[in-house]
């Protein structure tokens, strides 16, 4: 089982970490949840924080399973889906990958739809996903 690197974990918090002070604040957890599609209360955000800002060692054991970094089944498999989406040997989705493989699925998607999509888990907006993007929204 591969788990993520602690190299790979900083880039995931420094997206989270809006403001570049080293801490993730409730409200900056909140943020970056919505831009994903999930909208929380800032309520619940702070019950999942503990009331306090994240450094990157909270920031772990927050995402980590039984105090453990959250493992994926097989990296392998992941890596090739993420190769299925990529098509363009970029090393990142773009739109246009994005929509050409939901195509070849049978699930056609416009420019600005597929454009969407991608924002939504576009952690650095950069207008691609990156492979460490990709796992995220996998988790």
């Amino acid at each position: 089982m591969a788990s993520f690197s602690k190299a790979e974990m900083k880039k995931v918090f420094n997206c989270f970490d809006e403001d570049g002070d080293g801490k993730i604040s409730a409200e900056e957890l909140k943020n970056k949840m919505r831009s994903i599609g999930e909208e929380l209360s800032i309520e619940d955000v702070s019950d999942a924080v503990g009331g306090v800002p994240l450094g990157l060692e909270e920031f772990i054991e927050l995402v980590s399973v039984n105090g453990d970094h959250q493992d994926i089944d097989d990296e392998k498999e992941l890596r090739e889906a993420f190769s299925l989406f990529e098509m363009e040997g970029q090393g990142c989705i773009t739109v246009k990958s994005l929509k050409r493989m939901l195509s070849k699925v049978g699930t056609s998607r416009d420019l600005d739809e597929c454009c969407a999509m991608i924002s939504r888990f576009d952690l650095d907006g950069d207008g691609i996903l990156s492979f460490e993007e990709f796992r995220v929204m996998m988790l």
